[in-house]
């Protein structure tokens, strides 16, 4: 029953005046909290005071598509359907932004052809500001004639499919509406006014100024003895001015030709300095390639040489391994060839039993190769006497 429309209410465009938003936006209406608690029961009179609490305007927003309240007044103005001379107070209000603005898209809505264009069209003066709740929640900044050009120049306003109506020229061609008279177009006349005034009286002026001209005494002659005056007198602080303006202009030419030649010469001291840098760099590097390699070539040969003292020394150490080995070999034959051992003889007072050791010593004495003539042989067998090794020859 809340939702029913009032049923002293008349068709309005041949439909029942809620079915002038679409059925879906009404469904989400009904179902709004701000219809279900702030909207029941309204009248015309209480409707008032509920649009002077409206803050912006807008249609719907959000994921969920949720009516704002300025929505859900409209729906209401449908459903009771308020007298015109209501809504024409509404359109009228000064003080309301929001109340004016509702009751305008209401007219919109449901008035005739000729009222939408008589009461919207002097709101073009309105230059108020108005808070408009977009589509995704934010507000945005708009103002009451944008509201009212959007009104009865588009086809949807606020997620409504607005009315169609026919264009202003077509009605005023058929004599339903007078031409558009703009609120500027007294000043206009006033001001053309005035302008008619004034060439009136400088035609007078003109008269009197050309009489008083022949005689001598005119104000326009003295004027314009002032004007040639004061244009010899600009034509010769222009002169002077232009003089001086070449002196500044051919010093301020020079200054720069002058620092842009210091920046060539220091641009070629740099270079100069770089290059020589270079060069010196490539002199080093050449010395440093030269020394690298002189130092190499000692190295080599220092190398070769330890080299050949180790193959003379494995050489003599061959050799004197050969002379012991063969030594030893006479020495055994000599034991096998019949010859009684020292203990088996008892005649033998012990200076045979002593001979070996002598022997002994004089090889050791012989193998110490400290008295090598090399004398880094020398000092390589004292080290190897010290550590228990064979001396080298």
């Amino acid at each position: 029953m809340a939702n029913r429309t009032d049923p002293a209410a008349k068709s309005i465009h041949g439909t029942n005046p809620q079915n002038l938003v679409e059925k879906i936006l009404r469904s989400k209406i009904y179902q709004n909290t701000y219809w279900k608690e702030q909207c029941f029961g309204l009248t015309a009179e209480t409707l008032v005071d509920k649009a002077m609490e409206l803050d912006h305007l807008g249609g719907t927003y959000g994921g969920s598509r949720k009516p704002t309240p300025f929505m859900c007044l409209i729906l209401k103005m449908l459903q009771i359907q308020p007298d015109k001379e209501i809504v024409v107070e509404f359109i009228k209000n000064d003080e309301y932004k929001y109340v004016r603005v509702l009751g305008a898209f209401y007219m919109r809505l449901t008035g005739s052809v000729t009222d939408v264009y008589r009461y919207l069209e002097p709101l073009y003066n309105d230059y108020r500001k108005l808070r408009l709740k977009l589509s995704e929640g934010k507000f945005c900044l708009t103002h009451v004639d944008e509201v009212i050009d959007e009104l009865l120049t588009k086809d949807y306003s606020c997620d409504i499919a607005l009315p169609r109506v026919q264009k202003r020229w077509t009605l005023e061609a058929c004599g339903l509406l007078e031409p558009r008279r703009s609120a500027l177009e007294d000043d206009f006349e006033e001001e053309e006014e005035k302008e008619e005034e004034e060439q009136a009286m400088d035609s007078v002026e003109d008269d009197t100024h050309e009489k008083n001209y022949y005689r001598g005494r005119s104000p326009i002659r003295e004027r314009d003895r002032d004007r040639r005056r004061d244009r010899q007198y600009r034509d010769r602080d222009y002169e002077r001015d232009y003089g001086r303006g070449r002196e500044r202009d051919r010093d301020r030419d020079r200054d720069r030709d002058r620092e842009r030649d210091r920046d060539k010469d220091r641009d070629r001291d740099r270079d100069r300095e770089r290059d020589r840098h270079r060069l010196r760099d490539d002199r080093d590097y050449g010395r440093e390639r030269e020394r690298e390699r002189d130092r190499e070539g000692r190295e080599r040969e220092r190398r070769d040489r330890e080299r050949g003292r180790r193959r003379s020394r494995s050489r003599s150490r061959s050799r004197d391994r050969r002379d012991r080995d063969h030594e030893d070999g006479d020495h055994r034959k000599r034991r096998t060839r019949g010859s009684v051992s020292p203990r088996r003889r008892p005649e033998d007072d012990g200076s045979t039993r002593d001979e070996p050791k002598k022997k002994k010593e004089k090889k050791e004495k012989k193998s110490d190769g400290t008295d090598h003539p090399d004398p880094e042989i020398a000092e390589a067998n004292r080290l190897r006497a010290s550590l228990g090794l064979k001396p080298l020859k």
